[in-house]
């Protein structure tokens, strides 16, 4: 596509609206590592979505420094995360990886949260003790760093935050997906906003925020949920029109589509752009526009900002995950350092459409650098079984984001 092509079709899409964030992975369709060229060109075109992105690693790809780096001397945000799984050296590399790159990049610059691990305890890979006490220990790096005041959170399934991890984060951060519930594309929204006022209501006074939820534009279909692009459509708009009315933050899943997962997967095609890394799926004006998204039955209250209380230890959210042995996924094998993204889970939905500003934010020609290769241990992906609320149980195939 000729770049002036492209710059109509992104042009249309701006016009329409922004996402508050959404999930990036900067590898690319051959499923090798990005680079900073590759990372600013993706900005590039993000950019007409969104100004904040979440990482799922610093040290796969070593994507903390390629996205830092290609962000530096913009206006662009990161949620920038860790992997956690079942190898405790995973997550030392992680936080050795932290602290270097803080003495690298100026993280208040674009750094807004550090995130840790994504779905550990929903993988049956940690217990929410055990990333109570990541969390500490991620605090205790940011504050040797003179970075103190930094949020930091740990990102999993709705199901299984209980008051261990909201007793130890900044914020909660919840993961849902509504078409892994096998549900239609008319209830999926309220769905969603069930999952998070459930999360809300154990929270405590602390910010509640989405750090996943999306739909699958192509694949085939789960239950009743039906992959294809215009329900993708239908729900990035109900999402996130509702998300703003009721001041709730959320990082859409996902940015781009991943051919390196295999273009019939559905797990390749979450992405708001195409599998070229150019085309935006829903150009058309009103894909964003909240006055033309179709009513909710009920809305969500805003989101607390009253500072953080404990979390009585009773008001754990309903159901657990249950232990399954997860085979491994079909994630390509990267060059980068070993580690591995994490399976997504795809609880039910999360958070869409927010205020962020009109803008785009420019990307600068920042010197290319290569970030040196962790050490890190392999990070593996994984299926998992997933037990909702309901009564239904509803297995999730697990697409790993920053490691896969």
């Amino acid at each position: 596509m000729k770049l002036s092509i492209l710059s109509v079709l992104i042009a249309t899409v701006s016009a329409a609206g922004r996402l508050n964030g959404i999930n990036y992975n900067p590898k690319r369709a051959d499923g090798t590592c990005g680079n900073v060229n590759d990372v600013k060109q993706d900005l590039q075109v993000l950019s007409a979505f969104t100004d904040t992105l979440r990482i799922y690693s610093a040290i796969d790809c070593a994507q903390g420094e390629a996205v830092l780096r290609a962000m530096e001397g913009t206006s662009w945000k990161l949620h920038l995360g860790t992997w956690v799984n079942s190898n405790d050296a995973t997550y030392e590399a992680e936080k050795a990886e932290i602290k270097r790159l803080s003495t690298v990049f100026n993280f208040n610059n674009n750094v807004k949260s550090v995130i840790v691990g994504s779905e550990p305890v929903y993988r049956r890979e940690q217990t929410t003790t055990q990333v109570a006490d990541k969390v500490k220990q991620m605090k205790s790096v940011l504050q040797s760093a003179g970075l103190a005041s930094m949020p930091v959170t740990a990102a999993d399934t709705y199901n299984v935050i209980d008051a261990n991890i909201v007793n130890a984060v900044d914020f909660v951060m919840l993961h849902a997906f509504p078409y892994w519930e096998g549900i239609t594309i008319e209830s999926a929204t309220d769905k969603m906003f069930e999952h998070v006022n459930q999360i809300k209501s154990i929270a405590n006074g602390k910010t509640v925020m989405v750090g996943e939820t999306g739909w699958p534009s192509a694949g085939g279909n789960f239950g009743a949920a039906i992959a294809n692009v215009n329900n993708a459509q239908q729900y990035i708009q109900e999402f996130t029109c509702r998300a703003s009315s009721s001041n709730l933050d959320y990082i859409w899943f996902s940015a781009i589509d991943a051919p390196y997962l295999g273009s019939a997967s559905v797990e390749a095609s979450w992405g708001v752009i195409g599998s070229d890394y150019k085309t935006p799926k829903f150009f058309n004006g009103a894909w964003f526009t909240c006055s033309a998204a179709p009513s909710t039955s009920s809305s969500s209250p805003p989101v607390s900002s009253a500072p953080a209380t404990s979390a009585p230890a009773t008001s754990a959210p309903a159901t657990s995950a249950p232990a399954t042995s997860a085979p491994a996924t079909s994630a390509p094998a990267t060059s980068s350092p070993a580690t591995s993204a994490p399976a997504t889970s795809a609880p039910a939905t999360s958070a869409p459409a927010t205020s962020a500003p009109a803008t785009s934010a420019p990307v600068t020609s920042a010197p290319v650098t290569s970030a040196p290769a962790t050490s890190a241990p392999a990070i593996t992906t994984s299926t998992s079984v997933y037990n909702s609320p309901a009564p239904t149980t509803v297995t999730r195939s697990k697409r790993r984001k920053c490691v896969s």
